[in-house]
């Protein structure tokens, strides 16, 4: 009798049944753990925001508040202005679409004495649960199962993050 090489076909199926098994099994709890990493980051770029809205007002005390999140960035070379002081990394400051930053959109409004600064997943679900937000007090601020801009005034109303 001829002694066999290789495995059977059937050898093959198992094998091939297991990893798409394993794979079932696994693929969810990588996605879920893309999503609380792109709403860290979220939330840590608010809090970037924050600081860039202090020192922006502090540098330009005649403007007030950056308006847009245009102002708080600048393309390399920046030269620091009222318009672009440079605070802030230009991938942050141009945020502003899909696909955004960590799956992401930013939104900055401001004016003179006040700013809300928001962030919202690109695809709800997918890229984030949540929509994070923060005023002039620097509390940053979520809203789950949410991906709109909750305003100045809603974002003063929603539940502040725990650290």
């Amino acid at each position: 009798m001829r002694k066999q090489k290789g495995f059977s076909l059937i050898e093959l199926l198992i094998v091939v049944a297991i990893i798409l098994i394993i794979a079932a099994i696994a693929i969810p709890n990588l996605l879920r753990a893309r999503m609380a990493a792109n709403e860290s980051a979220a939330a840590s770029s608010i809090r970037t925001l924050n600081t860039a809205q202090v020192s922006y007002i502090t540098a330009y005390p005649q403007t007030g508040y950056g308006v847009a999140l245009a102002n708080l960035g600048g393309a390399t070379p920046c030269t620091a202005a009222p318009a672009t002081a440079c605070l802030i990394d230009q991938n942050l400051a141009a945020a502003t679409a899909a696909p955004g930053k960590s799956g992401y959109i930013f939104v900055v409004l401001g004016t003179a004495s006040t700013y809300e600064a928001a962030a919202m997943p690109v695809t709800l679900n997918s890229t984030g649960t949540k929509t994070f937000c923060s005023v002039e007090d620097a509390v940053v601020r979520f809203a789950a199962n949410s991906n709109a801009d909750p305003g100045y005034a809603g974002c003063q109303a929603l539940p502040g993050l725990q650290n």
